[in-house]
């Protein structure tokens, strides 16, 4: 296949605007076309990233032939239905995390676009972070020697749009938000072995006027490899974003910070304006990025993706991929609720993840 990948854009708010920015340095990628229910979203979005085409319905930019693979930014609710439509239009199908709202979707989903024969791909950038893929090949060559507990955190003073703070629109609060990325994070690290058992504590303790999900949420995986993994994520830390993570193993330790070291210590009166994962404006001390979407991984990720649809690659990332974290984020949920350690594989009939905590 020699032509460029003809992409389509659903959604046009935050993530959406990171997606074509990465896109944009992909050299076989072409935005073809943007698709936003929002009076007025996509003809905006299109004159900013001089894209061709733009629809208020999904249905419509679907019938584009030239169009290969789809990328959803829109709100977790609708992430099922989307791939669903663009499945059945033949279509491959990048997703946003969270995959979707609960496992039976998430089965849907795989099985629709596996009938199709088209891929599912999870957009986990953090597998695509040049400071975490390093961490990652310290692991494989055996620098560290046998991994024994892995940690990662990842917190800000909350999200950008709102409908994170519904969890009927979401599914859940900052578990369900920010601890996918630490769960595939750990997923992939590992080479991904089976998940034993989750256990989790949760709270709302500071934006209860904003969401009845959690805000603060520490989750601990066990893996069938004996390894343990430390997932911290919050809403509620101010002062800019943080993303770390640590490996520690019999013959070593590693820790990798994705903003400080890659930042400028900042102090401002009237605030920074940080990219990648909240819009908002950060006053006071913050680290400001520089080549904020390369550190964080989304144009590498998106060449990976457009590159296993031009030449018929495996994902790195899979629906499957999004199905295994889903599930560990509903065992999280069942484990705040009840106090008590929760064993994978784990069925639950819950449509929302929020619902087994409260």
């Amino acid at each position: 296949m020699n032509k460029k990948i003809g992409i389509g854009l659903v959604g046009s708010q935050f993530i959406s605007t990171i997606h074509a920015e990465s896109l944009k340095t992909v050299h076989d990628a072409e935005i073809l076309a943007i698709a936003s229910p929002s009076k007025g979203h996509a003809h905006d979005f299109a004159e900013k990233f001089n894209i061709h085409h733009h629809f208020t319905e999904i249905g419509k930019m679907l019938e584009i032939d030239e169009i290969d693979m789809i990328v959803i930014g829109a709100p977790n609710m609708f992430h099922c239905e989307i791939t669903l439509a663009a499945a059945r239009a033949g279509k491959h199908v990048v997703v946003e995390k969270p995959l979707c709202l609960n496992l039976d979707e998430a089965d849907q989903m795989i099985e629709a676009c596996k009938k199709a024969e088209v891929k599912l791909m999870y957009a986990e950038e953090l597998c695509f972070a040049p400071k975490y893929v390093r961490l990652k090949q310290l692991l494989d060559q055996g620098a560290l020697g046998v991994p024994v507990l892995l940690k990662q955190s990842e917190k800000h003073d909350g999200p950008h749009a709102p409908h994170f703070w519904d969890v009927e629109q979401s599914g859940g609060g900052v578990a369900m938000d920010m601890g996918c990325h630490a769960i595939e994070f750990f997923r992939w690290m590992l080479g991904r072995p089976k998940i034993k058992s989750v256990y989790a504590q949760m709270g709302t303790y500071f934006h209860k006027d904003k969401t009845k999900g959690d805000d603060n949420a520490i989750i601990i995986l066990e893996f069938e490899n004996n390894v343990m993994a430390m997932a911290e994520e919050s809403w509620t830390k101010l002062g800019g974003m943080d993303d770390k993570a640590e490996v520690h193993g019999t013959k070593g330790v590693a820790y990798a910070d994705l903003l400080q070291g890659n930042s400028i210590l900042t102090y401002s009166l009237t605030g920074v304006d940080y990219a990648v994962e909240k819009a908002g404006i950060t006053k006071g001390w913050s680290f400001t990025m520089y080549e904020e979407f390369w550190n964080y991984g989304f144009p590498q990720e998106f060449a990976h993706f457009v590159d296993c649809v031009k030449n018929d690659k495996h994902p790195e990332v899979t629906g499957e991929d999004g199905r295994a974290v889903l599930e560990a984020i509903f065992a999280a949920y069942q484990s705040a609720g009840s106090g008590q350690k929760v064993s994978l594989p784990f069925e639950t009939d819950a449509d929302k993840p929020y619902k087994l905590w409260k």
